[in-house]
């Protein structure tokens, strides 16, 4: 167990930072020695030891400008975290099994830029970026979405190695940031509309309004609508034909819950449920959702979408 490892309870004592923006002050920025910096300070004490040996006035001098160079270089590294000003940003939901991305905005209220600045959920991909002096960014980091919900993706850290490499700053800010994660959709067949309809009507049928023609009939069509009269008038040649009407309400689907598959898991189900909602969307026509306990009423559009999806994703959450 690393050095680092043992003093983490201490070094996370702060807890979600609820006060925006997050200003990296003194009491939150460590700082510690990378191998680099180890190796260096070894070269100087034996320099150093040389130039005690062989009274070398110009090895003495040679040591104490290198390590003055070191300190200096441990101090600009501190600097460059220190003040930070960190606010969350927008994150967009995601499936399942994506990467989602969190944004932050840094902000540096200083004369000096920030050079070579370092941001990571955890051991997760680091981002880098810099910061103009008196100027803001913002930069997208990520963090692995493997189950639906809502996702927290947890403290950030915030390191440098600026200028030199001989030394590491961090700090562990924990702005409030979380992402809606949507279950993985399974790419499955529509059920037919109005099978999962609870009241006994079958959505999804014609108007019958206003007849405006005739056409083949095909193997989904009512027999009810066919054109018996003009059928009849050449019955052994005259294809089946139905009657097209205009205006009535307008086709809707219902995704139902009880129309998935009663022997699958619930995430499963969800699955299933999601794929429908893409690929209802997709068609255009009007559909609702129900689940047990919630009933969405049929619509269409990305804010239909995005409500089902959503009602997936939280669906049994505490």
């Amino acid at each position: 167990m690393s050095i680092v490892d043992r003093l983490k309870p201490w070094l996370l004592r702060f807890g979600v930072d609820q006060e925006l923006p997050i200003v990296l002050t003194q009491r939150r920025i460590f700082i510690m020695p990378t191998a680099s910096g180890l190796l260096f300070a070894i070269v100087l004490v034996v320099m150093l030891l040389g130039a005690i040996n062989y009274d070398l006035a110009l090895g003495h001098a040679l040591v104490f400008l290198l390590a003055a160079i070191g300190l200096v270089a441990m101090i600009h590294t501190f600097r460059n975290l220190l003040a930070l000003r960190v606010t969350p940003g927008r994150a967009e939901p995601v499936f399942a099994g994506e990467l989602a991305r969190f944004t932050v905005h840094l902000e540096n209220t200083h004369r000096q830029a920030r050079c070579a600045l370092e941001l990571a959920f955890g051991k997760n991909e680091t981002v880098s970026i810099n910061v103009a002096a008196e100027g803001r960014a913002s930069v997208g980091i990520a963090c692995p979405a493997p189950r639906r919900g809502r996702l927290d993706p947890g403290r950030i850290t915030l390191s440098t190695r600026y200028p030199l490499g001989f030394f590491r700053a961090w700090s562990y800010p924990h702005p409030p940031l979380s992402c809606l994660v949507y279950p993985q959709p399974i790419v499955s067949p529509l059920p037919p509309p109005g099978a999962a309809a609870h009241d006994g009507q079958r959505y999804g049928e014609q108007g019958e309004e206003d007849f405006t023609g005739l056409r083949l009939r095909q193997p989904s069509d009512s027999p009810r609508h066919i054109a018996w009269k003009a059928v009849a008038r050449d019955i052994d040649h005259r294809p089946l034909l139905v009657k097209e009407f205009a205006g009535g309400a307008a086709p809707e689907l219902w995704l139902d819950w009880s129309a998935t598959p009663a022997d699958s898991g619930i995430e499963m189900r969800l699955s299933l449920l999601a794929g429908w909602v893409l690929a209802a969307e997709q068609g255009g026509a009007p559909y609702g959702l129900r689940l047990p306990g919630l009933a969405l009423a049929p619509d269409h559009g990305d804010a239909q979408r995005d409500a089902c999806l959503e009602a997936l994703a939280l669906y049994g959450a505490q």
